[in-house]
């Protein structure tokens, strides 16, 4: 996650290796479609107070909209809304894209589904 994220710095940090005498022989990309990634990113809201996070899914407070841990009152990200995350997820695969392509084309990409049971996600990588 982060790096590398084009195919310029893809190929640089193939030379760099090379000048180590090392290669990428393994990389995993995790496959989620698009919906459910917008569900598992916009599901996160944060206490003002305390700082603590929730997601509406996977972790969520015992009263809608209130910390359980001092009652603050919980806020949504800019970056967590939809539309926000839309964008950088449209972004992010025009970025993504040719770098699989580029890894695929070296024999090194295996694709994971990452929207099987935690552990058989884990198990596969």
């Amino acid at each position: 996650d982060g790096f590398p994220r084009t195919v310029p710095q893809a190929g640089a940090l193939e030379s760099l290796l090379a000048d180590l005498g090392k290669r990428i022989e393994h990389v995993g990309n995790i496959q989620v479609e698009q919906d459910e990634l917008i569900a598992r990113l916009t599901g996160r809201w944060i206490c003002k107070d305390c700082g603590t996070a929730y997601h509406t899914v996977f972790n969520p407070p015992a009263t809608a909209g209130v910390c359980d841990k001092d009652g603050g009152e919980l806020y949504q990200r800019e970056d967590d809304k939809p539309e926000t995350v839309t964008k950088r997820l449209e972004v992010n695969m025009q970025q993504t894209q040719p770098l699989l392509y580029f890894y695929e084309d070296k024999n090194v990409l295996t694709n994971i589904d990452g929207q099987q049971d935690i552990d058989k996600v884990f198990a596969d990588i």
